[in-house]
């Protein structure tokens, strides 16, 4: 088999990604903007703050200058930034100049600290630099704590609108994408449905031609091709409703005691009649009863049969391998087409995955895998496929008939 994808465009698929990944990393962001930096070029300020700070429950840090407050400001995040004015080097309103162009920093407040003047001009070059509020000093505690509760809050309350903003632009892209995948499911679908329609349509045209001329051996092979066309539309419809079941929930299994080995045999008998050029080879036995929906699991192994036929055409053999190990059961199929790379083996189960380059190629609606993993998980079981680029693919899956009859109830 070819590499399989999703029915989505691989844009829309990329978009997807892309977004999911902004959406984690937007998060996150937020998830670690929890801790309070004190900036102040005097230590005993430092201890004094942190003290009244740590004791309300709030995660403190500290920079005794503007150049290591802005180190720290491109490491981490913060809720709220405590900023002294007066400082060497850099004063407060620099450094808060040069934090507002941080990208990371955006959404931080800053509380402007300052022994200095209360006149208005100094207030005012604080709002400019960037700063949300303005204390002189010396600080009461009691006003500081409410001023930054009041900013905890506010970050609070902007952390769970942009969580629900972001909740919600998610699922406009779930809703997005399904729609895509249920449009271009529609398309093919009815692709795959014309087709056989048409060929039907075609075949009965000649066939009323032929009968006037009494030519029996052209009407019975045009009777046999009619024929195959209706059995594949009936295929495919039979597909299109149990994916309907499966969706609702309404798949209905008749769970009793069969014989898997004559059902093995049954299956490849059918193959082989209608692929009389492929060489079916059986290996093993199966020995007990088996419980389960006969015609469920017949359903499977045909699917694992036949996309072995169809995805490996350059190859004349298949191997089917079951074995029984007390009331445990085994059974695989294995081709030799050209195999998969692994990061694609648990993807060909997933619904509506088709073949990247096969779509053209082959017909099908890309679903009897998915719907072959819901039957066997139905009964309890397991299944999978092992394969390299180059060697094949083998498709198994595994039962325990006992624990298939504890969950038939």
């Amino acid at each position: 088999m070819l590499a399989p994808v999703q029915l989505s465009t691989k844009s829309a698929v990329q978009g997807s990604l892309f977004f999911r990944k902004f959406m984690n990393n937007y998060y996150h962001s937020f998830l670690f903007l929890r801790m309070i930096l004190i900036v102040d070029d005097k230590h005993e300020n430092i201890i004094s703050l942190r003290r009244v700070l740590e004791k309300n429950g709030f995660e403190v840090d500290s920079a005794t200058s503007g150049e290591e407050a802005l180190k720290k400001v491109l490491k981490k995040s913060y809720i709220l930034i405590i900023l002294d004015v007066q400082m060497p080097d850099m004063d407060g309103f620099e450094v808060a100049k040069a934090i507002s162009g941080f990208s990371k920093a955006k959404d931080t407040a800053i509380i402007f600290l300052s022994a200095a003047s209360t006149e208005s001009r100094f207030i005012t070059q604080g709002y400019s630099a960037g700063g949300q509020d303005y204390i002189t000093k010396p600080v009461e505690t009691d006003i500081l704590l409410l001023k930054v509760k009041t900013f905890y809050k506010i970050y609070e309350q902007n952390r769970t609108l942009n969580e629900m903003k972001l909740a919600l632009l998610a699922e406009i892209e779930i809703r997005k994408d399904a729609e895509s995948k249920k449009d271009e499911f529609i398309s093919i679908a009815s692709h795959e449905l014309k087709t056989p329609l048409t060929s039907v349509k075609g075949y009965l045209q000649l066939l009323e031609r032929t009968i006037q001329k009494g030519d029996v051996d052209k009407i019975k092979n045009q009777l046999h091709k009619a024929q195959t066309q209706v059995e594949r539309l009936s295929d495919l419809v039979a597909d299109l409703l149990d994916i309907s079941k499966i969706e609702s929930g309404e798949m209905k299994f008749n769970m009793q005691l069969f014989s898997m080995d004559s059902l093995v045999n049954d299956v490849i008998e059918t193959i082989q009649q209608i692929n009389p050029e492929i060489h079916v080879t059986r290996k093993g036995k199966i020995e007990n009863s088996i419980y389960g929906d006969e015609m469920r699991l017949e359903q499977v192994i045909s699917n694992f049969l036949t996309n072995a036929i169809k995805y490996a055409p350059n190859s004349k053999e298949v191997i089917v391998t079951t074995k029984m190990n007390e009331e445990k059961l085994y059974i695989s199929v294995r081709d030799f087409g050209i195999g998969m790379p692994e990061e694609h083996l648990q993807k060909v189960f997933k619904k509506f995955y088709r073949v990247e380059e096969s779509s053209l190629r082959f017909q099908g609606l890309g679903i009897g895998l998915f719907i072959s993993k819901q039957i066997v998980e139905r009964h309890g079981g397991k299944i999978g496929v092992l394969s390299k680029v180059g060697e094949g693919s083998e498709f198994f899956f595994e039962l325990d008939s006992k624990q298939a009859k504890q969950i038939a109830g």
